[in-house]
């Protein structure tokens, strides 16, 4: 079975900063990754270029079978790919099931003189009541939360039934309940939908849904360790990763850290 991405030997530069550094990764066929590591590691550079929004200066980076640089992304990557940015920001005050169908034709609002069919518009409203929100389809976004938000444009992305789904910190910036209510909706979708290959960008383990397989660590433009996730969120891998001593521990298929501090009187 082809990978979902393989990148080989990548790098990139912008202007005179060295972004990324030898990035070797292969996403395979089906498999869930959480991709962590500090702030201005990287992340969201190898996000880009999975999305195919960006191409290396350095290496190779193969996307659903193809080669950037050797394929038109627009007819045959981007059809393929759902990528939900938490700085998505929808044009005019479109409703929720707008937003959504914008996820077909790829852009902030919908086209003058485009009309969905009804079985796209059939796909809208099954992609916001596989998420949970099925309910919220007529809403404005401007009445949603934050949580609301990041599950509609995960629907969005979802639209299209693509191959490759790709979350940049999807979980930045909400409360308790809102972050919890995406995890499970991430661990919902996983379960329905087994054969969808996805890299989920994070700082925080406890953001991690239970049906995460692999996992990838960077630190400095640079992939520190990568495999499966039990073996690569470890309280070692991960106080390497964060220069901070952190205790790991996993329960009922979720992670958590915390910093190990020094009791009073030790030196």
């Amino acid at each position: 079975m082809i990978p979902a991405a393989v990148l080989s030997h990548v790098g990139f530069r912008r202007d005179e900063t060295q972004i990324l550094r030898g990035i070797d990764l292969t996403v395979g066929a089906g498999e869930r990754w959480a991709l962590l590591g500090p702030n201005g590691c990287g992340k969201t550079t190898v996000l880009s270029l999975l999305g195919a929004l960006q191409h290396p200066s350095s290496g190779t980076v193969d996307v659903l079978g193809h080669r950037l640089g050797r394929v038109d992304i627009f007819s045959v990557l981007w059809p393929q790919i759902g990528h939900v940015q938490g700085r998505h920001r929808p044009s005019g005050r479109p409703t929720v099931e707008q937003i959504v169908l914008t996820g077909l034709t790829g852009t902030n609002s919908l086209p003058l003189r485009w009309e969905p069919t009804p079985e796209q518009v059939a796909a809208a409203r099954e992609a916001l009541s596989s998420l949970g929100i099925g309910p919220l389809a007529p809403r404005n976004w401007t009445h949603l939360s934050n949580g609301e938000r990041r599950r509609v444009l995960i629907a969005r992305a979802l639209v299209k039934e693509p191959a490759l789904l790709l979350l940049d910190e999807p979980a930045a910036g909400l409360d308790l309940p809102a972050r919890e209510h995406l995890v499970d909706a991430l661990e919902d979708l996983a379960l329905r939908r087994p054969e969808l290959s996805s890299v989920l960008v994070s700082h925080h383990v406890e953001e991690l849904p239970a049906t995460t397989t692999h996992a990838a660590l960077m630190k400095d433009g640079v992939l520190l360790a990568s495999g499966p996730a039990a073996d690569v969120l470890t309280s070692s891998l991960l106080s390497d990763c964060f220069d901070l001593d952190l205790q790991v521990t996993y329960a009922d298929g979720r992670w958590s850290a915390r910093r190990v501090r020094q009791k009073p009187g030790k030196t």
